[in-house]
């Protein structure tokens, strides 16, 4: 270190201008090119480095610097640290700090500056993987078969079953190869088993589906016999409820047991099911005292509304009425869960807190707690009319017991109906003053209540032709509660009785605007433009009413009836057809296809439609007529005659049709029988012209003796009917019955066929009049019951109650 200091000779004078002519080594670059260190230290990354400042002083000191002699020394950090590039026993300590930023000594080689390594190109491409390796095989065809069972499961909800089935097979036969696979590559051991359940699992569901219980249980018998597969066990109740569903009862208890047996005690909610289920087993096979012990345990345990009514029904089986009430009681006491109307009742004016309210009052958790509590009202109903004919003395004091235990509980609006099903319970049993003065008691309850019990008494009073009264009844449930369709129904009734079609039309429009589906009245707005003449707006509705319900007999004829009042007897004929499909027996939709042929004179075909008219109905005296006259006009006589014979035996104080079957025996040539019968009706009807008259033809072609004496009976009862027509007025119309002479020949469409065939165009019109029967009186509560126009199809003149479609044990 010192070998570079220079000291001032002491023998020197002070010298103001001393020192500079001294020379540094240091700023000597003429030999740089020579210095070997400078030079390895340029080719190092050091030569690189920011110049020095100065704020570091020691490197300008400790730096290795050549001398112009060519000395050279190593340069040191401040901590005796080699600085980066110095050489250190012929090693030069690397250049790393800056080598991130792109600084290399490939720069001194002509090299351009890329610090972010642009001039490398693209990076290469990324291995590809190797398809025909079998692990990836084995990926692949895992990946597909979870496809497969998705896709399997997806159809089933959309209701495909059939493809769902074709799918799980698919997988099947997939996860089979691909287990063998697995076991050449890998050890058993690494198998997806849960892969392989799933597979089986969703393949029994779908042959249990498609109704293919032998395929589905043993699919389910390879997983429960398989201890590879955990809580497989559990799937024993899928195939109780197979062998439930097979009505294999005692296979389906035992299965339930199986799994009531391997189901721990902490899943309380399965085993409370699968007990219910073993109590249903056993209802279906009748071991009541079975059942209902497994539904005690759970009305202890968890009760419900299920379990409490199969209980009812239980006990109801074995007639134990002590135990009946007890079982009310608690089905009364089952806690539905759901929140109080009134927490949806907004009780300020905030405007964040009535939108929140306004969103969740229709929501699907809301129509959740509609359903569940509907649900708890049907079985309560069902119940109170079940048990209460028999728990007392009469079913009077039984359905007031069930009253007062409702009024007690929490379903205290569902009391009222319970009075009213007392009403029908009267009605049924035909004891009306009792039903009416039940139904009167609701006059001075709430609107709701006395809306529907005077629906009811309008309708019995309508029943009993007292329109009057109808039509007060009518009135007070339409002041009660104007939006209820049914009081409005019953309205239009009443006044459509009274002939005023145009204002029953209004109220029936009215019901419709309260309830676009109210079916009912649609139906009576129907009937009313056919009375009006309005034929179009008539086929409008019933077209509408046909696509809601679809296999309604009624509407079928009515549009079918439409149609031909409009002049269109191949449409008409087109929704008879359908109308035969859904009721096949109806002997007057038949008799009505019929005519409709006959008047387009395809005779085979009538006559094809009038005879399966008959066979279902033989006592319709109009097809009877029919097809005797079909048969003598085709010159088959003596086939006629037991058509002929079996109408003198429905009506045989009409002579006509002994009379049609002497002259099929006349017609046929078999006179003597003929004659046989003429006697016979001259004996019962002496005074019958036409019979004496071909008694004289008869005994005057034959020869015989009696012929004088009919002759002579035939010129006096002629003389007497003389006399009677001079007596006469003049007025009297010559068409009248009494004077209609019954002909001897009957053809169909002829002017000819001497009474009989006209007589049948004349009941044309009413034909069909009886093919719907009307329904006898019934409702269903809560709701009032609708009670419309029976569609009867002549008259209109009946009503039938309409009710919605209950639920029934």
């Amino acid at each position: 270190m010192m070998q570079n200091v220079h000291l001032a000779p002491e023998t020197d004078e002070d010298d103001l201008y001393s020192g500079y002519n001294d020379y540094n080594p240091t700023y000597d670059t003429e030999e740089l090119e020579n210095d070997t260190a400078f030079q390895q230290a340029v080719r190092t990354s050091h030569g690189r480095r920011p110049p020095i400042t100065a704020k570091i002083p020691s490197t300008a000191v400790t730096r290795p610097v050549a001398t112009g002699y060519g000395s050279k020394t190593s340069l040191a950090s401040s901590m005796g640290r080699p600085m980066t590039g110095s050489i250190q026993d012929g090693v030069t300590r690397p250049m790393t700090a800056v080598r991130a930023a792109g600084f290399t000594k490939a720069a001194f080689r002509g090299s351009a500056f890329d610090p972010l390594g642009q001039s490398r190109g693209p990076a290469p491409p990324l291995e590809t993987k190797n398809e025909d390796s079998p692990e990836e095989k084995i990926r692949q065809l895992e990946k597909k078969v979870n496809e497969l069972v998705e896709e399997s499961c997806i159809a089933n909800s959309c209701g495909d079953l059939k493809l769902a089935l074709e799918k799980a097979k698919d997988a099947g036969r997939k996860e089979r190869v691909l287990v063998r696979q697995r076991e050449q590559v890998t050890t058993p051991e690494n198998i997806n088993l849960d892969l392989t359940y799933s597979v089986l699992f969703n393949l029994a569901s779908q042959y249990s589906a498609n109704d293919m219980y032998a395929e589905a249980l043993n699919t389910y018998q390879v997983i429960v016999k398989n201890k590879i597969f955990s809580n497989a066990g559990r799937l024993k109740v899928n195939m109780g409820n197979i062998y439930l569903k097979q009505r294999n009862y005692s296979k389906a208890i035992k299965f339930y047991r199986m799994a009531l047996d391997q189901i721990p005690s902490v899943h309380k909610e399965m085993r409370i099911k699968i007990m219910q289920n073993i109590g249903v087993a056993f209802i279906k096979t009748g071991q009541y005292s079975d059942a209902i012990n497994s539904f005690e345990h759970i009305m202890n345990m968890a009760p419900n509304l299920k379990a409490g009514f199969n209980l009812i029904l239980s006990y109801f089986a074995i007639g134990d009425r002590e135990k009946m009430k007890k079982a009310f009681q608690k089905l009364i006491a089952v806690s539905l869960e759901i929140d109080d109307d009134d927490k949806y009742i907004s009780p300020s004016d905030d405007t964040h807190t009535n939108l929140v309210i306004e969103a969740i009052k229709n929501d699907h958790l809301r129509q959740m707690e509609h359903e569940r509590k509907a649900m708890a009202e049907k079985y309560i109903m069902t119940a109170a009319k079940l048990i209460a004919p028999v728990i007392e003395s009469s079913f009077a004091v039984g359905y007031d017991w069930c009253v007062e235990v409702v009024k007690a509980s929490q379903y205290v609006e569902l009391a009222n109906d319970l009075e009213i099903n007392k009403a029908i319970t009267y009605l049924r049993q035909k004891e009306f003053n009792q039903a009416v003065e039940t139904l009167k008691m609701f006059e001075k309850k709430d609107s709701r209540v006395k809306s529907a019990a005077a629906t009811n008494l309008s309708f019995l009073y309508y029943l009993e032709n007292e329109f009057a009264q109808a039509s007060s009844y009518a009135d007070l449930a339409v002041n009660s509660d104007r939006y209820n369709p049914s009081a409005l129904t019953n309205k239009g009734n009443t006044v459509f009785a009274n002939g005023d079609y145009e204002k029953a039309a209004e109220f029936y429009k009215e019901a419709l605007r309260n309830d676009s589906s109210c079916t009912e009245a649609l139906y009576n707005i129907g009937l009313t433009y056919k009375k009006l003449n309005r034929l179009d707006e008539a086929l409008d509705c019933f077209l509408k009413l046909h696509a809601i319900l679809r296999n309604s007999a009624q509407v079928l004829y009515q549009i079918a009836n439409v149609y031909e009042l409009m002049e269109d007897p191949n449409q008409a004929i087109e929704w008879l057809m359908q109308l035969i499909s859904v009721v096949p027996a109806d002997s007057r939709a038949l008799s009505k296809l019929g005519e409709l042929y006959d008047s387009e004179g395809d005779k085979s075909q009538a006559f094809q439609y009038y005879y399966e008219s008959y066979r279902y109905f033989p006592s319709n005296i109009d097809v009877i007529e029919w097809l005797g006259a079909y048969y003598i006009d085709t010159q088959f006589c003596e086939k006629a005659i037991q058509y002929f014979e079996r109408a003198s035996l429905i009506q045989p104080t009409q002579v006509k049709w002994q009379l049609m079957v002497a002259s099929c025996f006349r017609r046929s040539g078999n006179y003597q029988k003929a004659l046989d019968t003429y006697k016979d009706i001259h004996r019962k009807f002496p005074e019958n012209v036409e019979c004496l008259r071909f008694l004289v033809r008869l005994c005057t072609d034959i020869g015989l003796k009696e012929v004088q004496e009919y002759a002579t009976k035939l010129k006096r009862l002629e003389k007497m009917k003389e006399i009677r027509e001079q007596n006469q007025p003049s007025g009297v119309a010559r068409s009248d019955p009494a004077f209609r002479k019954v002909g001897t020949r009957i053809k169909p469409g002829r002017d000819g066929s001497g009474g009989s065939r006209s007589k049948r165009e004349g009941s044309a019109d009413h034909g069909p009049e009886e093919m719907c029967r009307v329904r006898p009186p019934c409702w269903s509560n809560p709701q009032p019951v609708t009670y419309v126009l029976a569609p009867s199809l002549a008259g209109y003149r009946h009503l039938f109650p309409c009710r919605p479609r209950q639920w029934t044990v």
